[in-house]
């Protein structure tokens, strides 16, 4: 593919009108013909940072699988194929990922991708099950490689990389320096891109605050720290609340719901829909205050946080970094609060700009004024934006400029409206069809 195509796609479908200088350099190390190890925070742009050198890198299609990309989580493998689809003109991309029907991806392979991007688990169970012949590929991308490693992949990993018989280039993308790969993956003398700086800059445009709780129990120091930093007239800044374990962002997201506040929640222990649906409404501003564990800190395609907060201190140095990439991500500033209770202490890592005082008066509502409704059918059923708005300002006679983000999946669909027409469509539903069915709608709470 040229990359003069490349770039017009860039600017037209992700609206990127020019590279920054990781991924230009990552443009001049791929035409060195050689592998590539690219180290580089979260939040830097490096999906795009790879997916142009492995677009220039294919031929034309041919009805064989020439790349596979690999990736540690459902969201990030998504997020890659989005922007590959986006900007791979006729190159056709499948992504494969645990949590939704495996007979779909099957239906889906049968036409030959150029590229699959998948994550490890279920790309080896397509590979053991005969779905995939993957001695075509020529390319292979590892993002989020320490992640992988992180989360136990290693033995599927190098189970894949033992069927790739064929590869002869490999990209690797890491947030952490390694002192050493992995034996199983043949990469000899590679070029590396190293951007591992860029946590410096990213540091500068971050206001680090330490908040401290009177009690141990947080929780009410935590919602009164999302009342002073929401204007009292205002929707709340999208905002991620971590937490170390699933059990305490239940929590959490428990009490903030029970007090009024628009959150969501995100856990690995959560299914595929109710992750997606947590992740679209928070991108839609429809629940812009996220609960998350730390399954959020990395891989996933979230702009514009505002503020992160960690209501318990990180594990490691890394999550801490990891944790505050949510914000202040490409060239935006963002705020970082530290919640401790009476007993915790910084660790010696974290750096502060000093302290952030509570004030109990601040009575800020913490509501966005909008609603995410599901509907029950998608892409599958044929389903497209198209029909929703046609649905939405027909047959519930809501206004196009009511009417928000819509995202369409397998087999439901997510729109976003100001809350006053959620009702009317809600009702709409139960009289009218959607291209020519009728169709479940509920809201979010519901799914």
């Amino acid at each position: 593919m040229k990359e003069k195509e490349i770039r017009a796609l860039l600017a037209s479908k992700e609206g990127i009108e020019a590279l920054n200088d990781m991924q230009e350099k990552m443009l001049r190390t791929a035409s060195e013909k050689k592998d590539i190890i690219l180290l580089a925070p979260t939040g830097s742009g490096k999906t795009v940072a790879f997916s142009v050198p492995l677009l220039k890198m294919l031929k034309d299609p041919t009805g064989r699988l020439q790349a596979i990309v690999i990736a540690p989580s459902r969201e990030l493998v998504l997020q890659i194929a989005g922007v590959l689809r986006n900007i791979g003109g006729d190159f056709r991309v499948v992504p494969l990922y645990g949590g939704h029907k495996v007979e779909d991806e099957i239906n889906s392979l049968k036409v030959v991708p150029d590229i699959i991007v998948a994550t490890p688990g279920r790309l080896l169970d397509h590979m053991k099950r005969g779905n995939i012949d993957v001695w075509p590929t020529r390319i292979l991308v590892l993002d989020e490689f320490d992640k992988s490693l992180e989360l136990g992949f290693e033995e599927d990993m190098e189970k894949i990389v033992g069927r790739l018989k064929n590869v002869s280039r490999i990209i690797l993308t890491s947030a952490t320096e390694a002192a050493s790969l992995p034996e199983f993956l043949p990469i000899k003398d590679p070029g590396v891109v190293s951007f591992l700086d860029d946590n410096t800059r990213l540091r500068k445009r971050m206001n680090v605050r330490e908040v401290r709780s009177d009690g141990k129990d947080k929780l009410q120091s935590l919602l009164t720290l999302l009342r002073n930093i929401t204007p009292e007239d205002g929707r709340p800044g999208r905002t991620i609340i971590f937490a170390n374990h699933r059990e305490s962002a239940e929590r959490i997201y428990a009490f903030l719901r029970s007090e009024g506040v628009d959150a969501a929640l995100y856990t690995g222990a959560l299914e595929q829909r109710r992750r997606e649906s947590a992740l679209e409404a928070f991108n839609s501003g429809a629940r812009p205050v996220l609960v998350a564990t730390d399954l959020a800190a990395r891989g996933l395609d979230i702009e514009g946080v505002e503020n992160v907060v960690h209501y318990h201190l990180p594990l490691t140095p890394e999550t801490y970094t990891h944790r505050n990439g949510r914000t202040a991500r490409v060239a935006s500033e963002g705020n970082v609060y530290i919640l401790l209770g009476p007993e915790e202490e910084l660790k010696e890592y974290m750096e502060t700009d000093g302290g952030y005082s509570l004030d109990p008066s601040r009575r800020a509502p913490l509501r966005s004024g909008l609603e995410t409704l599901c509907i029950g059918a998608g892409r599958r059923e044929k389903l497209s934006k198209g029909d929703i708005l046609g649905f939405i300002t027909k047959d519930a006679g809501v206004p196009g400029a009511d009417v928000g983000r819509i995202a369409v999946f397998d087999h439901y669909s997510l729109v976003t409206l100001a809350a006053p027409a959620a009702q009317k469509v809600v009702e709409a539903s139960r009289r009218s069809k959607i291209k020519g069915e009728k169709r479940r709608v509920s809201n979010l709470d519901s799914i």
